[in-house]
């Protein structure tokens, strides 16, 4: 890890030491949501019963996520997932005022802009679904699978870094994670610790 970097991950660490909720364990049933998104249709995790869901929490201002997406990983595996019928939901839950924070005309212009090809971006400004999957982090991510338990939560790779050509040499837990599952075969790593910019919730 560069000595440079370790300021703003122990920032963004210290930061998420402040929630004192955790995520659902693995292997427990996925806590049941309905967000609207971007263009103001409802999704619930409900009506994908029966197919893989990756849950992907979001602030286009952050960083660690723009490593993934100024490189276009993220959006590479959106697309490939998404193309084997994949649901991918990506969640913004940063409160109104806050670094991250989007409107949904904004979330348009970023999904146009950014192109990105996850199946809907969903806004969560209250925070309850953030809350209730333990998410702390952005990105923090987690795969629900076909029977609604969770399979996978935590970062996207084990590069704890913002920096775009570390990406190359990363494990992608996630890709991992989802290619063990659609083979029908257990996940090797079904739970690491996410890193990224804190989530911004609204004070309770």
């Amino acid at each position: 890890m560069k000595t440079t970097m370790i300021p703003t991950i122990l920032m963004s660490l210290m930061a998420t030491a402040v929630f004192a909720f955790d995520p659902p364990p693995v292997g427990s049933a996925a806590p049941d949501f309905s967000l609207i998104d971007a263009n103001g249709k409802t999704h619930s995790l409900s009506q994908y019963k029966g197919k893989y869901v990756v849950l992907e929490w979001f602030n286009p201002e952050c960083p660690f996520v723009k490593k993934h997406y100024g490189s276009g990983n993220m959006q590479k595996l959106q697309q490939q997932y998404t193309g084997k019928g994949v649901v991918w939901l990506t969640i913004d839950s940063n409160a109104p005022g806050t670094e991250g924070n989007v409107t949904p005309e904004q979330a348009q212009k970023i999904t146009a802009s950014w192109k990105t090809r996850q199946t809907a971006l969903l806004l969560d400004p209250d925070g309850k679904v953030g809350r209730a999957y333990g998410a702390k982090n952005t990105p923090d991510m987690v795969i629900v699978n076909a029977e609604g338990k969770i399979a996978y939560e935590g970062a996207i790779d084990s590069e704890a870094t913002p920096n775009p050509a570390d990406i190359p040499n990363s494990t992608n837990y996630v890709k991992a994670a989802l290619d063990e599952s659609l083979a029908g075969k257990p996940v090797t790593t079904p739970q690491t610790r996410p890193y990224g910019c804190s989530v911004k919730y609204k004070s309770s």
